[in-house]
C-alpha cells in the first residue's frame, strides 16, 4: 500500500494530477464533515445524455485516483438540479403539446409526457440513475427540489440574503445592460401560478428573511427565501451548493469556465472556498456541433451499448479530457480496439506503468485478466465476408481459429461478436462498395492466388501475411498501402480493413482462395 502511494503521487495520469489537488486541499487537517465531497451536476430539461455519463466516469476515476493517495473517506453526490423551471419543450419527447403549458413551472411538478412518473423531473432522474446504476457507479442521488423545500438549503438562502448587494456586485458586470435592470439572484415560485419567476426583486429583507416582487397576477407579494418558496439563479445557486454542501470536486465543461469563475466568487463571499476541478473540451456530434440534450443529436449510452461494451466508452470518456472529440458512431470500432490493447498490456507492465493505463482507472486498479483474442474490427470484418448477422456463424469461424475457445470460456468475446454483427449489420453493410478489379489488379489477385495454393492448409498468420505483402511488391501499385486498398476495395467492398494474415487465418485459408476466385471471376461478392 505505501509504494502504492509513492508510485502515485508520481503518475502523470491526468486522474492522479487532479487527486492530488484534493491532497494539497487538506494538507494540514482534515475536512470539518468528516469525508472529501466529489460532486456533478445535472440539469434534467432534457433526457440524460452522453456527456452526463461522462462527467460521472471521469469524476469516479479522480475518486478513485484520490483513494490511492489518501485515507480520507469521500463521497459522490449526482445532482439533479430538478428545481429549474422548464424553459423550452425538448425536440425529443412525446405530448410537447402539454409541455407547452407548462413553460416555467419547476421540473418536479411538470407532468411527465411519457406518463410514467410523478413529474418531467423525477422522469429524467430516473433515467439518469439508471444508466448510472448499469455501470454500477457508487454514487448517492441528489434532488435540488428535495433540498429546497426540506429546508436543508434555508440556511445557506438566508446566508445570500445577507450578501445580496455584494453578490449582485460580482453579478451585474457580467450581464448585458438591459438585463442588469431586472436581475436579482433570488428566482421566486408563483403562489398563484407554480412558475419559476424571472421578475425584479422590488425590495429584500434580510431579518424577515422575505424578497418582494410582483407575481404573474399583478399583485405585489412579499415571500420567504426559504422552504421551496425561491430558488437562485443558475450560477448563485451552483455557488450556494458548494458553500452549503461543502464541494471538494467538480469539473465542468470548458464553455462554463466564465461561470465557475463567477460561482467561485460567489462562494467565498458566502464564505468557503470554492471546490477544486478541470475544465474538460465538449463533445461533438457527427457535424462538428455541440451535443445538445434538447435536440437529441450525437449518441446516447444506450446507442454506445448496443455496439460496443462499456468498457470501451469508458476509455473513450478517459482519453485526452481536455481535447474536443467527435463523439459518433465512427468512434466506437477504434475504441473497442483500444481498450483490448490497452488490456493486453497491463499484465506485463510494472506498478508504476500500471497507473498510467487506461484500464487501471476504467476497473479501480484491478482490470480483469482475460481480455479478447480477437479485436473489434477483424470482427467486423468476419461478419462481412459471411454475409451473416449470426454469431454461430461467427463462432464456427473463430473455433476454428482459436480451439478450445467458447461464448462460455471466452464471454468478452462473445459480446464482441453480438455487438460487431449488430454494427455490421447498421453502419458497415449499407455502406459497402465491392468494384472490380482492374487489370493489374487482377494479375496480382492471380499471381496471390498461386501463392496462397503453394501453403499448407495450416499455414499461421505470418506467413500468410508475408505472401500478400510479397505479391504486392512485385506488381507496380503506387506503393503496399495502394495494393492493401484495392483488395479492401475488391474483396470486402470498403476503404479499410484487417491484417490480411490475420484475417486469412480467421477466415480460413481455403475460404480466402474462394474469395480470390470469385471475384476473379467476377462473381458479385456482395451476394452470400
Amino acid at each position: 500500500m505505501a509504494s502504492e502511494r509513492i508510485l502515485a503521487m508520481q503518475a502523470k495520469a491526468w486522474p492522479f494530477e487532479e487527486a492530488r489537488k484534493l491532497v494539497e486541499r487538506y494538507k494540514d487537517a482534515p475536512p470539518s464533515k468528516g469525508y472529501v465531497l466529489f460532486e456533478t451536476g445535472y440539469g434534467p430539461s432534457g433526457l440524460p445524455h452522453i456527456g452526463t455519463f461522462g462527467e460521472v466516469v471521469r469524476t469516479t476515476m479522480v475518486r478513485q485516483a484520490f483513494r490511492r493517495l489518501s485515507d480520507l473517506p469521500t463521497r459522490l453526490f449526482a445532482f439533479s438540479d430538478d428545481m429549474d423551471g422548464l424553459r423550452k419543450v425538448p425536440e425529443n419527447v412525446p405530448n410537447r403539446e402539454m409541455l407547452r403549458e407548462h413553460l416555467g413551472k419547476p421540473l418536479t411538478t411538470v407532468p411527465d409526457p411519457f406518463g410514467k412518473f410523478e413529474s418531467f423531473g423525477h422522469h429524467n432522474n430516473a433515467m439518469l440513475r439508471g444508466f448510472l446504476d448499469g455501470f454500477g457507479f457508487e454514487y448517492e442521488f441528489q434532488s435540488a427540489s428535495e433540498w429546497y423545500r426540506s429546508g436543508r438549503f434555508d440556511e445557506a438562502l438566508l446566508e445570500v440574503l445577507r450578501k445580496y448587494d455584494e453578490i449582485m456586485a460580482v453579478m451585474l458586470p457580467s450581464l448585458r445592460e438591459e438585463r442588469q435592470q431586472s436581475y436579482s439572484p433570488f428566482l421566486p415560485l408563483s403562489p398563484s401560478t407554480g412558475r419559476v419567476l424571472q421578475v425584479p426583486i422590488l425590495a429584500h429583507d434580510v431579518a424577515a428573511g422575505t424578497i418582494t416582487f410582483t407575481d404573474e397576477d399583478g399583485k405585489t407579494i412579499e415571500q420567504p427565501v426559504t422552504g421551496g418558496r425561491a430558488k437562485l439563479q443558475w450560477k448563485p445557486d451552483w455557488a450556494m451548493r458548494w458553500h452549503a454542501l461543502g464541494v471538494d470536486y467538480e469539473m465542468a465543461g470548458k464553455d462554463l469556465i466564465p461561470s465557475v469563475q463567477l460561482a467561485g466568487k460567489i462562494c467565498r463571499i458566502l464564505g468557503g472556498p470554492p471546490p477544486e476541478g478541470f475544465n474538460y473540451e465538449l463533445f461533438l456530434d457527427e457535424k462538428g456541433e455541440k451535443i445538445s440534450k434538447s435536440k437529441g443529436n450525437g449518441l446516447s449510452v444506450e446507442e454506445w451499448l448496443t455496439y460496443a461494451p462499456p468498457e470501451s466508452l469508458s476509455l473513450f470518456m478517459f482519453q485526452k479530457p481536455r481535447t474536443a472529440k467527435r463523439l459518433y458512431f465512427d468512434a466506437i470500432p477504434r475504441a473497442v480496439d483500444d481498450y483490448l490493447a490497452f488490456l493486453e498490456k497491463f499484465p506485463q507492465e510494472n506498478a508504476a506503468l500500471r497507473l498510467e493505463n487506461p484500464v487501471w482507472h476504467i476497473h479501480d486498479g484491478k482490470p480483469p485478466a482475460a481480455g479478447s483474442p480477437l479485436g473489434f474490427n477483424i470482427l467486423l470484418n468476419l461478419a462481412g465476408v459471411c454475409n451473416s448477422e449470426e454469431k454461430a456463424v461467427l463462432w464456427g469461424f473463430i473455433s476454428r481459429y482459436a480451439p478450445g475457445a467458447t461464448p462460455e470460456s471466452q464471454p468478452l468475446l462473445d459480446r464482441l461478436v453480438g455487438h460487431a454483427i449488430a454494427y455490421y449489420r447498421d453502419f458497415v453493410k449499407p455502406k459497402k462498395r465491392y468494384r472490380p478489379a482492374n487489370e493489374m489488379e487482377k494479375q496480382a489477385l492471380a499471381e496471390l492466388l498461386a501463392e496462397l495454393e503453394k501453403l499448407p492448409a495450416d499455414a499461421d498468420d505470418e506467413t500468410i501475411q508475408y505472401q500478400f505483402y510479397e505479391v504486392g511488391k512485385r506488381h507496380p501499385f503506387a506503393d503496399l498501402r495502394a495494393w492493401f486498398k484495392a483488395l479492401y476495395e475488391v474483396l470486402l467492398g470498403q476503404e479499410q480493413g484487417p491484417r490480411w494474415g490475420t484475417f486469412a487465418k480467421l477466415y480460413g485459408l481455403g475460404e480466402m482462395k474462394t474469395l480470390i476466385r470469385r471475384a476473379l471471376e467476377g462473381e458479385d461478392l456482395a451476394a452470400a
